[in-house]
């Protein structure tokens, strides 16, 4: 098995441990293909790591190695698992992210045989192992046992009335535009084709149409669009909506229906 290889962590780009892990793989593979994601995740935040991983993971080909590297060393009742969903191989910690980013439950997933003395870089010390067993051909079942479920975050969804709509901003973007819980699904069956009115935080900014570009306003104006991934995101036309908001993941975003 010799996959493409993608790195999703909380390391900064200023550490030494990406260089590290990637020097590791390539000593037993040099034609091993390691693609970075992004290790700008914020420090063990596992939410943030599931959106990224969840919205980029389909992308690319089936059979990728995807390496989760968030809050890695194990807590107690954790363990490091391979998770097997939509052909993609899923490598981290069973500390709620995978529970996350899939729905429905995976193919498989196994609990992976670990040294009882774990390292302190698991990521160089368990899972470069990991990786290099599978690239060597040895099958996902030889590498640990079979678990049948893992352990879950209750995910953070917006609530809903004949009327209102009140959702959370759950990521924000380098460009600073705030991404919400709000499909746009979920926004057309509630507005059953009635007028709106989207409220960011407080009363006073106030939203009254669904833009569908970010040019679709004056600029310095606040706009609402659905994004690529059918998302409603808070933005402003060449300013930075988050800042001049004061918005956070968790900010709310209510709309309401007439």
């Amino acid at each position: 098995m010799k996959p493409i290889i993608t790195l999703t962590t909380d390391w900064n780009k200023h550490d030494f441990y990406a260089g590290a892990f990637k020097g590791r793989i390539l000593q037993a593979h040099e034609e091993a293909r390691i693609i970075d994601i992004t290790h700008q995740i914020k420090p063990l935040n596992i939410p943030e790591a599931a959106f990224i991983l969840r919205n980029s993971y389909p992308h690319f080909p089936r059979g990728t190695l995807h390496i989760l590297s968030v809050k890695s060393v194990p807590e107690k009742e954790q363990h490091h698992i391979l998770v097997v969903k939509d052909g993609h191989y899923f490598l981290g910690t069973d500390n709620g992210v995978f529970g996350l980013m899939f729905p429905d439950e995976p193919e498989k997933i196994i609990r992976l045989q670990v040294p009882n003395a774990l390292p302190t870089f698991p990521t160089l010390g368990v899972f470069t192992e990991v990786i290099k067993k599978l690239m060597d051909g040895v099958t996902p079942d030889e590498l640990g046992n079979e678990q049948s479920s893992y352990y879950k975050r209750i995910p953070l969804r917006p609530t809903i009335d004949e009327s209102v709509i009140i959702g959370r901003v759950v990521y924000i973007d380098s460009f600073h535009n705030a991404i919400t819980n709000i499909s746009r699904d979920l926004f057309q069956r509630v507005a059953n084709q009635r007028k709106y009115q989207i409220f960011v935080q407080s009363n006073s900014n106030k939203i009254n149409r669904i833009s569908k570009t970010y040019q679709d306003t004056q600029e310095g104006e606040l706009l609402a669009l659905f994004n690529s991934l059918d998302l409603l995101e808070i933005a402003m036309n060449g300013g930075n909506a988050t800042q001049i908001l004061s918005l956070d993941t968790d900010s709310t975003v209510r709309i309401r229906f007439y």
